[in-house]
């Protein structure tokens, strides 16, 4: 209820004007605290604190794009040459990808990294033969688990030696990117009704290199399907949206990389000290401004890497769902290829259609215990998925509570407009929980510790209800937008139903 329902365009207009006002004043204590502190040790540093290793590529610092770069334009120059030969067909044009890949996997990671690759791929397709889930469920883990949990990971990141820059994170994310390709593989052959995928198809789907690496996981299935079957993106002109697409990218890079010029974002929180001496809106503005800093890292590098699968007429998963438009725990994710992956496999299989409580318990705490697992076992991790399960079930608990008999008859008598309002309260509590649930896992536990004291209990009330406040004029402002979106994917529906 309330998602049609409009509100006055003066209203709409306060709304966007407070949000406006407490950004810039919020940004300006920022900018003076980052200015008084020229000197401020590390002030350089992209990069914020590692999330014990993880080895998605949202937690990349955003100017090692440019080491990316590398790989994709040896990739874009190999994805040419069939423009310029007699076309080729699909399976012969996955086959040449392949290749490619592992030539480019051999040279940057040598023989020893290829051969522990190809070994747990080996592995995995000889389980996925018995065709029982829970079985791939087992071996998969298991394998993930050997790169994740000491001494095993150590023992087989001492094959690769050398030393250069970004290499543990070439190793373990080309490592368990490829454990998670090849589950969804075994998982899918096990459901195919007759014979099973062969060896080839697994390893033209591992060794897809924009993906191999830094993701985004794109299930066996849906691979599998373009690359057979490109016949209806080949239809599509794709050029004009790439275009756009990466000059919105290289924008991005450009204007982040002046930002960092400005404003200590990531630097700032590694000196509580400093920081508690921040006023609550300037530190409400840097704590909020950090989930913004690692969205759009997500989105830029998952983006080129999205831009260059889409010349080869792939529909990969699309960047993360920007920070400021989520106010729902079940919307709230950094790879959305990760996120689709536990959704099919692990999410939806067990809780079904989210209805019953005890069912989207048990596929809330599997979901996150693999994803701890997948994060790489350690005290953060296991605090941030802990608060993070929790905000995800607390959510579906309130959801029921209020679709008792007594609260839907006394919301059916409400408005839409007025509905709205109360489902934005709420919706401005959540948002901040989202906040500093995710901040403990992109600075650090104490600074978390720190926002939530200064924001909840010394501000009480003053800043807690201020901020309240103005976050609920933010997501009035989200629900406007989806207001918009819903009628138009009506009116398409609509459009498509006449033709």
């Amino acid at each position: 209820m309330g998602v049609k329902a409009t509100l006055p365009s003066y209203e709409l207009g306060f709304y966007a004007l407070v949000v406006t006002c407490a950004v810039l004043y919020s940004g300006s204590g920022i900018f003076e605290a980052s200015r008084g502190n020229a000197a401020f040790p590390g002030r350089g540093k992209t990069g914020g604190r590692d999330f014990c290793l993880v080895v998605s590529l949202s937690q990349f610092p955003l100017l090692r794009v440019r080491g990316i770069f590398a790989w994709l334009r040896g990739f874009g120059v190999f994805w040419a040459l069939p423009t310029l030969t007699p076309p080729l067909s699909p399976q012969h044009r996955a086959v040449m990808y392949m290749i490619y890949g592992l030539l480019a996997v051999l040279a940057s990671m040598g023989l020893l990294y290829l051969m522990i690759i190809l070994s747990h791929c080996l592995l995995l397709y000889s389980v996925a033969l018995a065709k029982q889930k829970w079985l791939c469920y087992m071996a998969g883990l298991c394998c993930l688990a050997s790169f994740k949990v000491e001494p095993f990971g150590s023992w087989q990141s001492g094959f690769v030696t050398g030393a250069f820059d970004l290499q543990d994170v070439l190793f373990y994310g080309g490592c368990t990117f490829t454990i998670m390709r090849c589950m969804s593989f075994a998982l899918e052959s096990s459901q195919k009704e007759e014979g099973i995928y062969s060896i080839f198809d697994l390893l033209k789907y591992n060794f897809y290199l924009p993906f191999f690496f830094f993701g985004p996981v794109m299930t066996f299935d849906q691979f599998h399907a373009q690359v057979s079957h490109p016949e209806a993106r080949l239809e599509q002109d794709l050029s004009p949206d790439i275009r756009v697409n990466a000059l919105l990218h290289v924008g991005a890079i450009v204007a982040v990389d002046i930002f960092f010029h400005f404003f200590y974002i990531l630097t700032l929180p590694s000196d509580l000290k400093f920081v508690n001496r921040l006023s609550d809106w300037s530190l409400a503005g840097l704590a909020y401004s950090n989930l913004v800093y690692d969205w759009v890292k997500a989105a830029v590098m998952f983006g080129v890497i999205n831009t260059i699968a889409r010349l080869d007429h792939l529909d990969p998963p699309q960047p993360p769902k920007c920070i400021t438009m989520l106010y729902i725990f079940a919307e709230t994710h950094f790879d959305r290829g990760i996120n689709d992956w536990l959704c099919k496999y692990v999410y939806d299989h067990i809780g079904e259609n989210h209805d019953n409580i005890l069912k989207e318990l048990v596929a809330s705490i599997t979901t996150f215990a693999i994803t701890t697992l997948w994060l790489g076992p350690c005290q953060v991790v296991y605090i941030w998925s802990l608060v993070n399960c929790f905000g995800l079930n607390f959510e579906l608990w309130v959801q029921k509570f209020f679709q008792l008999g007594p609260f839907a008859k006394l919301e059916a008598k409400l408005s839409g407009a007025m509905s709205r309002r109360i489902r934005a309260a709420f919706g401005a509590v959540n948002f901040w929980a989202i906040v500093l649930y995710n901040i403990l896992a992109l600075n650090s536990l104490e600074f978390a510790l720190l926002v939530t004291k200064r924001l909840l209990v010394m501000g009480f009330p003053e800043s807690t209800l201020s901020i309240w406040f103005i976050t609920y004029c933010g997501v009035q402002l989200i629900k406007e937008r989806e207001r918009i979106l819903a009628i138009q994917e009506e009116e398409k529906g609509d459009k498509a139903k006449l033709e």
